[in-house]
């Protein structure tokens, strides 16, 4: 197996490792969590760079590499409203819409057809990307002895409860609407692909 499939497994094993440390009493392991998730967000970055680079490109790697994404921002997701930092409805709009999307590009793939991946897209990403880190690392420092006794304040207004509201609730209004334009943008294409037209 190619190394960029073999960095795709390792951060699918990674991601339960990093769920389990992260939702755990302890601060340490919950810091732990944090070095857990940024090395599974560097693989997928550095598999993505081989593949470009060397042309390692594979339809295994095609089907799982997205999902595997999926999979580790949705534990991280999981976590939170396991936490209570963030509402759960909210956290199943976004996994049903990624997966939904995802499931069917993978799907694509194998049919031999292709979706394109739009800009609206890439951005609703990145903004689920950089929330993840932003309350990722609020939380995990707020927890860390050597860090929270001196900060108090600036954590407590950078975790303000209402700001995470707000700002996961317009993270879900973004996916939520990504999704239906996507679906609707290319639904001559997944007409096709359970017709099975060529």
């Amino acid at each position: 197996m190619i190394l960029p499939n073999q960095l795709t497994i390792l951060r699918i094993v990674l991601t339960p490792v990093f769920l389990v440390l992260f939702l755990s009493d302890n601060p340490l392991l919950k810091q732990i969590s944090l070095a857990v998730f940024i090395i599974a967000a560097l693989t997928d970055w550095y598999d993505g760079w081989l593949a470009r680079k060397f042309n390692y490109i594979t339809s295994w790697g095609k089907f799982w590499d997205p999902l595997a994404d999926k999979i580790l921002t949705s534990s991280a997701f999981i976590g939170f409203a396991v936490l209570k930092l963030i509402p759960l409805w909210m956290v199943i709009v976004i996994l049903v819409r990624d997966f939904i999307v995802t499931g069917l590009r993978a799907y694509a793939d194998y049919k031999g057809k292709t979706f394109p991946t739009s800009y609206y897209a890439k951005w609703k990403t990145f903004l689920q990307i950089t929330f993840l880190y932003y309350l990722l690392i609020m939380y995990v420092g707020k927890l860390s002895p050597q860090i929270f006794p001196a900060n108090k304040e600036i954590f407590d207004m950078l975790l303000d409860s209402n700001f995470i509201y707000f700002f996961m609730l317009f993270i879900t209004a973004i996916t939520f609407h990504s999704g239906i334009t996507y679906l609707y943008k290319n639904r001559n294409l997944i007409e096709g692909l359970f017709k099975g037209e060529d």
